[in-house]
């Protein structure tokens, strides 16, 4: 996974000449350091699992609608509706950045990402649902991503960040 990556970030002139950075001076590949796992899915509590239900029964959203995906599931909860693109919910709610932190239910983001115009001026969201996985909505698609790969492949142009949306911990 880590090699894939790495040679597509090659490919489309993203990764630094050392190999291991990007141009834009971030890590091109974002580990998870033992003892800095994040939640898993069965030590979350009952409000966080049922969030991760809630997104998997959330229909996919049109193209560059990553944080309307978000925003859609976690109103299913019933606690009301939180709007702003992917980097509004990056500023105003993101603001954690070790991996022992993410818990289920916590959005991840990142300010922008050099995917594309949407990406680059609004960067890019999704859910943590555990066990080392986030899911997130591309290209009209709902999507399941191991944390190490979203953090890679997003975190080249920002830092990747995660918190509550909305302030408004499940946990």
């Amino acid at each position: 996974m880590r090699e894939r990556l790495l040679a597509a970030l090659s490919a489309r002139g993203l990764l630094a000449a050392d190999g291991v950075t990007t141009i834009f001076g971030f890590p091109a590949w974002r580990e998870v350091p033992a003892g800095h796992e994040p939640q898993a899915l069965m030590d979350a509590g009952a409000p966080q699992r049922r969030l991760v239900e809630c997104a998997h029964g959330t229909a996919p959203m049109g193209e560059d609608l990553c944080a309307a995906w978000v925003e859609r599931a976690f109103s299913r909860l019933g606690m009301g509706y939180v709007s702003g693109d992917a980097r509004a919910l990056y500023d105003g709610f993101c603001h954690l950045t070790d991996t022992r932190d993410l818990l289920v239910g916590m959005i991840v983001a990142v300010g922008r990402d050099p995917y594309g115009a949407g990406g680059w001026d609004y960067g890019h969201v999704g859910l943590y649902v555990g066990d080392n996985v986030v899911m997130d909505c591309v290209d009209g698609c709902v999507r399941r991503v191991p944390l190490e790969l979203w953090l890679s492949s997003y975190g080249v142009a920002s830092e990747p960040r995660w918190g509550w949306i909305g302030a408004i911990s499940l946990a």
